[in-house]
């Protein structure tokens, strides 16, 4: 089957997309305004090493004002991007619905954080690693229900109990599955390339 995505719904582009570029990992972002902002994005990647950087699509609440999220960034240049563990997975699910912008998702969802750099919002506590993030752009698309920001990584955290003196980082994360989230499964190394 060939879907034209020209005459596809928007819906159904978003279906088969969730579905197919998977797993996606979760972006569990803190901002801050005048509460503490926390949510979860996964249409996130990184995208480049040198310069260090991140890209996540932030969309819309359901009466067309931009996202907590994507306001405070907009606003205060500056956030932190946790990774997601099985244990965290309620409360990350949680944190994604829509809330008054003055309701502190924190303190509604009993998720202690940490502040580990001044001028970055504080991080989620327990997580294996977190991106602390300056925007660098904004890209404005066409039609777009979701806006795709470009964050330079300027500082990286990494439990010490996930990394090794070889920088290996060994964590199993949640990802996204269309509209279900998926738990680690089963490594496999990759093959070695014949000569």
């Amino acid at each position: 089957m060939l879907f034209d995505f020209t005459e596809t719904v928007p819906l159904t582009r978003y279906k088969l997309m969730s579905q197919s570029i998977v797993p996606r990992p979760i972006a569990w972002i803190v901002t801050e305004s005048e509460t503490l902002n926390i949510a979860p994005f996964s249409f996130f990647s990184g995208v480049s090493s040198q310069p260090p950087t991140l890209m996540v699509a932030i969309g819309h609440k359901k009466d067309g004002t931009p996202k907590d999220t994507l306001q405070n960034i907009r606003t205060t240049k500056k956030c932190v991007i946790c990774s997601v563990v099985t244990d965290d997975m309620e409360k990350m699910h949680f944190t994604s619905a829509e809330l008054s912008e003055h309701i502190d998702e924190a303190e509604k969802f009993d998720i202690a954080t940490k502040k580990v750099i001044d001028a970055y919002p504080p991080m989620i506590e327990g997580v294996p690693t977190a991106f602390f993030c300056t925007l660098a752009q904004e890209i404005s698309l066409d039609g777009s229900k979701t806006i795709p920001l470009f964050l330079t990584i300027d500082h990286m955290y990494v439990d010490n109990e996930v990394i090794s003196d070889s920088l290996k980082i060994d964590m199993e994360l949640i990802g996204r599955l269309g509209h279900a989230y998926i738990r680690p499964g089963e490594k496999v190394a990759a093959p070695s390339i014949p000569d």
